[in-house]
């Protein structure tokens, strides 16, 4: 049964754009090319806000994923440059993407929070806005 895995990030400072988009770009390619991954989406919104939407053949993919590659070096980073961070995971029938409105209503009933080292006040609150776009 297909596994989706939605993050979404807050870039605390601009500053951290570059080293950001630098491993964005390649993870975004990494997950493309992954043994187990049937599709990739990314939203960026204002604020610093950035989605991701992926979906696996298993869970055990999606680990694999995780740790390795641009992902695996990034992810220790996104402590520091990052001021809200959560994700969730579901299994489906459908190896579909879901739509963002459906991602976000997803993480709000159950996701759960990545640690960051300076939270924001939604970060402490589990309270995010819905995306801009409904795709």
């Amino acid at each position: 049964m297909p596994v989706v895995s939605i993050t979404r990030l807050r870039l605390r400072s601009w500053r951290f754009f570059p080293g950001f988009l630098w491993y964005a770009i390649r993870s975004n390619m990494q997950a493309r090319r992954a043994q187990g991954n049937r599709g990739v989406k990314v939203l960026r919104e204002r604020a610093n806000i950035f989605w991701t939407a992926t979906v696996w053949d298993s869970e055990s993919h999606v680990k694999r994923f995780m740790i390795s590659g641009a992902h695996g070096r990034v992810m220790p980073k996104l402590l520091n440059w990052c001021d809200e961070a959560s994700l969730v995971h579901w299994k489906q029938e459908l190896d579909s993407l879901p739509s963002w409105q459906d991602a976000h209503r997803r993480m709000m009933a159950e996701g759960r929070l990545s640690k960051v080292r300076h939270p924001s006040a939604a970060h402490e609150r589990f309270a995010f806005p819905a995306p801009r776009s409904g795709r």
